[in-house]
């Protein structure tokens, strides 16, 4: 048992070890040219498509949750009638 449990060690770190890196691309200047353009797009929205959708979701999503709280503030502060 203690063989096997070795051997699965050594070969759960030769698969670590012996991996492939990727070379990753330095894209900040890139960005950078994007984001300090003026064209009179606010910075929020520069990143495209994606950065449009989360901002709509995120407004949605604030506008949802602020009209359900003062609903529940109403509801308390109105006393229920009693049948």
């Amino acid at each position: 048992m203690l063989r096997h449990i070795t051997n699965l060690h050594q070969v759960f770190r030769r698969q670590i070890s012996s991996s492939v890196r990727r070379k990753l691309e330095n894209k900040v200047a890139e960005k950078q040219k994007i984001f300090q353009e003026a064209n009179g797009m606010p910075v929020h929205l520069k990143g495209g498509i994606g950065d449009a959708v989360l901002y709509r979701a995120t407004m949605g999503l604030t506008v949802l949750g602020t009209a359900c709280v003062i609903y529940e503030l109403v509801k308390a502060a109105v006393p229920q009638k009693k049948a």
